[in-house]
């Protein structure tokens, strides 16, 4: 019970650090570039433009909604960490809008906005919470449509780029498209980390051989199972998860036990259970 409350504390405290770099990308080096953010916090940042209101106002009341709606869908957990996380931020906003730090340069402001905000709302989102209310509307209208929440999270922000090339140019509409890219890639990173997992298929002859290497060297497991191919007829296929550090040791492996071997890679997106064991002692 100790431990659970103390995991539940550590995560609100990264939460609340994602806040403040979140708050800090966008009130300090994105709003005073008027570079958008995309979702809730992009057409926020339009209206303020366009009214001369606080765009911490426009977040909270526009993303009750989406609060109310995911509290019928989501779990209660995730809900209360979004609402949390939301409110967190707009209150650091207020703070960082008056914040100058002098990036004048467009680019400049692009590349390390775009960073700071997706290692910001990367942690956000790495311990539960959520900072946009447009992506709880895409997870619940991925479950009832063909498209994966990435999909409609990308088809509202270009409607929002598009609106904000018509309103203040699209040289910036652009930029903010620019920034949308990186904090993508940087959110992938940060909410995966570099243990992000990898399953790799092997198609071997020396299936023992490579097996008991990648357990020996790396503590990974291997499934084993019969395959049978058109032209080789009987072979044993291997498959395994390791995390990205470590496909080339298991580049080197395969190459060493058997140079035929044909190995595909591809991404894991979530792995459930235990996938490594302790490694076997060897004895001298």
């Amino acid at each position: 019970m100790k431990k659970k409350v103390l995991k539940q504390i550590g995560s609100i405290f990264l939460i609340i650090i994602g806040c403040a770099l979140a708050a800090f990308a966008i009130g300090a080096i994105l709003i005073p570039n008027l570079i958008l953010d995309g979702g809730i916090n992009g057409v926020s940042i339009m209206l303020a433009q366009l009214t001369k209101l606080k765009p911490s106002l426009f977040i909270v009341l526009l993303n009750i909604p989406f609060i109310l709606l995911g509290l019928r869908s989501l779990g209660k957990e995730f809900v209360l960490k979004a609402l949390f996380a939301m409110l967190v931020f707009s209150g650091m906003l207020l703070y960082t809008e008056t914040m100058e730090i002098g990036i004048q340069d467009k680019l400049l402001a692009t590349v390390y906005g775009g960073l700071v905000l997706g290692i910001g709302v990367g942690l956000i989102i790495r311990y539960g919470g959520c900072l946009d209310g447009t992506e709880i509307a895409a997870i619940i209208l991925s479950k009832k449509t063909s498209f994966s929440v990435g999909q409609i999270v990308l088809i509202c922000n270009i409607f929002i780029y598009g609106t904000a090339g018509f309103l203040f140019g699209f040289s910036r509409a652009l930029y903010s498209l620019l920034t949308y890219f990186i904090t993508f890639k940087v959110i992938d990173f940060v909410s995966e980390g570099l243990e992000q997992g990898k399953a790799v298929l092997i198609v071997t002859n020396q299936s023992a051989k490579v097996a008991g290497e990648i357990y020996k060297r790396l503590g990974r497991t291997v499934t084993s199972f019969e395959g049978k191919g058109l032209i080789n007829g009987e072979t044993m296929i291997l498959y395994s998860v390791v995390t990205r550090l470590e496909l080339t040791e298991i580049r080197n492996i395969v190459a060493a036990a058997d140079v035929q071997a044909f190995v595909t890679v591809t991404d894991v997106s979530e792995i459930i259970g235990t996938h490594m064991k302790k490694k076997p002692e060897i004895e001298e």
